[in-house]
């Protein structure tokens, strides 16, 4: 069995460890919203996880009627259900990483962080959804409240982009500084982790990891495609399977943005609005540029 700690691997599929000659694959929870269109949410997720060779299970707190253009509706889970689908899961698999991703009302943020609280799962990813990608909101900004105080404290890794971290920290973030300075505040609030993602700036996508104590800055070129729809939840999903798979924080998110990266470069050029990054562009290769 591989011992706690033990460097991660490079390649997707070095997701098993032998225990008694057996096979024991890793296992990695979603908690969000579904994507009906296939390319954030619930779905994204689990490509991403299957992409990295973990075992991927679901709790669906929201049915979003969405696609690549325009959300149409958002129908919420009741909290009850909630906490039966959680009880379902760690009943029975108990899971290496969890990755949490959109939490629309306080009455689901109570719902779930109270399972947090009961289970103690390890490597907890939250990803606070507040818009879909062509801006259409996915959370009452009056529950960011709410987030702060129920959800946050429980994130090994929060993953913000620029506008929730504006929201969350209650500053404007223009530079690099302003990331830093954001992350500092919303560190305070009880995460361990906090990944300021700056897709949202200008020239190159600047990643910021705060830990409590070391700044650690991730740097890529920034892709030049409309087809962006699922990047965070892609992003959060990739860094709580490497998470599971035994990376440390920085590995799992370097490995993750790398991951997201190549993605980006070979997303699909489907339906009339942002398309969906290519959650398997490492696998099958052929024919998957983006169009656009």
């Amino acid at each position: 069995m591989v011992p706690k700690g033990t460097p991660c691997v490079g390649a997707p599929f070095f997701a098993y460890e032998n225990q008694k000659g057996l096979l024991k694959m890793k296992k990695v929870l979603t908690i969000a919203g579904s994507d009906c269109s296939g390319g954030a949410g619930i779905q994204a997720d689990l490509k991403t996880m299957s992409a990295h060779g973990v075992f991927g299970m679901s709790v669906i707190v929201s049915v979003v009627a969405e696609n690549t253009a325009r959300v149409i509706d958002i129908q919420d889970v009741s909290p009850a259900m909630i906490e039966k689908q959680i009880d379902a899961v760690f009943e029975d698999i108990v899971p290496d990483a969890v990755k949490i991703g959109m939490l629309s009302t306080p009455a689901c943020m109570k719902a779930v962080a109270g399972k947090l609280a009961q289970y103690q799962p390890q490597n907890i990813v939250i990803d606070p959804v507040m818009y879909a990608k062509n801006g259409s909101p996915l959370m009452n900004l009056d529950a960011v409240g709410t987030l702060i105080e129920t959800v946050l404290p429980y994130a090994d890794v929060l993953t913000p982009n620029i506008p929730e971290a504006e929201y969350i920290a209650g500053m404007a973030i223009k530079t690099p500084a302003d990331m830093e300075q954001a992350a500092r505040k919303i560190h305070i609030m009880g995460t361990k982790g906090v990944l300021v993602k700056g897709g949202h700036a200008i020239g190159n996508a600047l990643d910021i990891l705060y830990d409590g104590t070391t700044f650690l800055r991730l740097e890529s070129r920034r892709i030049d495609t409309k087809n962006t729809h699922g990047t965070g939840c892609t992003l959060s999903s990739a860094i709580a399977s490497n998470l599971a798979l035994g990376c440390t924080v920085p590995e799992a998110v370097r490995k993750a943005k790398d991951y997201v990266t190549d993605a980006i470069i070979h997303s699909l050029a489907i339906g009339k609005g942002c398309g969906p990054l290519n959650h398997f562009c490492r696998i099958f290769p052929e024919g998957d540029a983006d169009e656009t």
